[in-house]
């Protein structure tokens, strides 16, 4: 387990450090000069079973509280020092507020310097101490008195420590290592160091900076100051990484090295918020703060989400906007100071790392969080029964740092199904293919001569509108079942048919001969109708009819052209692999100037290509909303014809 030291600054936290584990945690000349810790110091002492305990020595003076967070942030375990001879300081009750808003409910006091008090003393500090931990996470924590000048008590407070027991971080997730530090180590490159958070890191895996997106390739590594083949949570690891971007100012503290399933940068996080009862006064909606998370520090705001303020001593939810984007997940502990970076205000726990920019304070919403602030075993049974009637597992097993296995695993025990990436309750799922069924049932009984109703078009329509990527998932269930039929660009019921009456269909069977003759270059309504004697209005009619019905495409007016055509030179026009011309598209069809243009004008108006200036390009996400893309067999504009 790791162990963080809080207290005020000359009580004796890093000569306590040395005594329990002989290494002096003051690293830098400054400190040696000065005779006080300012940055992060780290130790471990062997227990010869196998066993570490190792140790975080942080700064006890007001102006390097930032640097006590980076490294508070980490810890399994809490050892207060405060010194008999001077007792409680404005740093012991900071330190201890940040204990206490970090959750930490394990830990120690070690009543330093006891040699140079009597008896009468140390029951008098003890009795403040108690006091001062009794509205805390650690009220009735033992207080030993110890003198790391004499070894009085030390033994016996590191046999306390080691009662503790082991660190309670996650092993099943995936790796998440918090940097506090970063340094070039000759003949080898860059290293950092920081606390396993949850999951392992093995020699050889290829993981991602957080926020940077870095790659990095983790060549060697010590875990609790020896070299080791793994890291797991709730050890201090230093990662010798290497990557093709890779450099020492790349990285930064604050950063995290992850598993690339949990690379997810985020500057919203909507959170549980705590302010401090010692505070003056409420705290305001978008009030600027400071925020520590991890061995982060970033600038932010908060967003209140349930009022205007909160009052000394209560708590809400909220939404930190940060200036900067960060790594953070469901469960991370934060602490927020004022402006100033003179005070602790409040703590806060993360809910919902991935907050929403807008619609945040909406019923809706607010019902979301409460679902996400409840029991960790109940989060999903209370999502699958809100309004909104679904979880998006990946972004779920993302947030929570969960394996896809263990999603799966909770969803069940909610009652859930799967649909896609999506987990509903079986009963919602039942629910919602019937009211796609019976929306489709409706419009056909309404519209007897229409195909069908498009997909955005059905969705809007349903009794419940689902989200598109949800309506998507929903509808390729019901095609694969064989329930909706896929028509062209329409969604149909197989029961329903719509056919052409008798005249029609012997008008239509000429003009489709003719279409699929010339389906480069093909007639306009007037010519069929000179051609098959029949009125120019009642050809007109037919052509929108099977258009309607999506066999055919308008492309300019009265122009039509045959569906899977139009999929071929939608094809044909991305086949030049670059920028085009008119010119050079018209060759490739042998249909002349002026009806190339009628059909790239076609295109540019539907998004299919861009131009710019005499150049068009073709614009991928596009190129299949008038059918599956055929790249052509050859340049010949008398290739086989396509079916209608």
């Amino acid at each position: 387990m790791i162990v963080g030291t809080a207290g005020h600054i000359d009580h004796g936290k890093t000569a306590l450090v040395k005594a329990l584990t002989g290494v002096d945690a003051d690293r830098l000349k400054e400190e040696k000069a000065r005779g006080i810790t300012i940055d992060l110091g780290y130790a471990y002492s062997d227990l010869g079973d196998g066993r570490q305990l190792g140790f975080v020595d942080v700064p006890g003076h007001e102006r390097f509280v930032h640097n006590m967070l980076a490294g508070a942030t980490g810890i399994d375990a809490a050892l207060l020092v405060v010194s008999a001879v001077e007792g409680i300081k404005p740093q012991t009750v900071e330190h201890l507020q940040i204990i206490d808003l970090l959750g930490l409910d394990r830990g120690v006091v070690a009543l330093t310097k006891s040699d140079l008090a009597n008896d009468d003393q140390i029951l008098e500090r003890m009795a403040e101490i108690e006091t001062l931990l009794s509205t805390t996470s650690l009220k009735g924590a033992e207080i030993m008195p110890v003198s790391s000048v004499t070894g009085q008590g030390v033994a016996e407070l590191k046999a306390r420590l080691l009662s503790l027991g082991e660190s309670g971080k996650g092993m099943t997730g995936f790796a998440r290592l918090a940097v506090d530090r970063c340094f070039l180590l000759p003949g080898a490159g860059v290293v950092v160091t920081g606390t396993v958070h949850a999951g392992e890191i093995k020699v050889g895996d290829h993981l991602l900076l957080t926020p940077s997106g870095l790659e990095a390739r983790v060549r060697s590594l010590h875990a609790q100051n020896r070299a080791a083949e793994v890291g797991r949570a709730g050890e201090r690891c230093a990662l010798n990484l290497s990557g093709a971007r890779l450099s020492k100012e790349a990285v930064r503290r604050g950063d995290w090295v992850v598993g690339p399933e949990l690379h997810a940068p985020t500057d919203r996080l909507d959170v549980r918020l705590k302010l401090l009862a010692s505070e003056p006064g409420p705290l305001k909606h978008w009030s600027p703060v400071h925020v520590h998370m991890g061995s982060a520090h970033v600038m932010g705001r908060i967003a209140l989400l349930e009022g205007d303020s909160i009052g000394p001593g209560q708590s809400g939810l909220a939404q930190l906007v940060l200036e900067e984007k960060v790594g953070a997940l469901a469960g991370d502990r934060i602490i927020l100071r004022d402006p100033s970076a003179t005070r602790t205000l409040a703590g806060a726990r993360v809910i919902d790392p991935f907050g929403p920019p807008r619609n945040r304070r909406t019923p809706r919403r607010l019902a979301e969080l409460a679902a996400l602030d409840g029991r960790e075993a109940e989060i999903l049974v209370e999502l699958l029964q809100l309004e909104t009637g679904f979880v998006d597992t990946v972004k779920f097993g993302r947030s929570h740092n969960l394996r896809p296995v263990e999603v799966d695993r909770l969803l069940a025990e909610a009652g859930g199904t799967k649909l896609a990436n999506y987990g509903l309750l079986a009963e919602t799922l039942a629910a919602s293919r019937a009211d796609l069924i019976e929306t489709l049932k409706a419009f056909h009984e309404g519209n007897a001569d229409a195909p069908g109703l498009q997909p955005e078009r059905l969705r809007l329509a349903m009794k419940k509108r689902w989200p598109i990527p949800v309506f998507h998932a929903l509808l390729d269930l019901e095609v694969a079942a064989k329930t909706v039929v896929v028509d062209g660009p329409f969604l149909r019921l197989p029961s329903h048919s719509l056919k052409l009456g008798a005249k029609d269909e012997v008008l239509w069977q000429k003009i489709l001969a003719d279409l699929r003759r010339e389906r480069f270059k093909p007639p306009r309504v007037r010519d069929f109708a000179d051609a098959y004697d029949t009125p120019e209005a009642d050809v007109r009619r037919l052509m929108r009819r099977v258009a309607k019905i999506g066999r055919v495409v308008e492309i300019a007016q009265d122009q039509y052209f045959l569906r899977p055509v139009v999929a071929e030179m939608i094809g044909i026009a991305h086949g030049f692999g670059r920028e085009f011309t008119a010119a050079e598209f018209r060759d490739k069809l042998d249909n002349g100037r002026k009806v190339a243009i009628l059909i790239l004008e076609f295109f540019d108006r539907h998004g299919v290509t861009v131009r710019k200036g005499d150049l068009r390009r073709t614009v991928p996400q596009k190129l299949e909303q008038f059918g599956p893309l055929v790249a052509p067999s050859t340049d010949a504009p008398t290739a086989a014809p396509a079916a209608a």
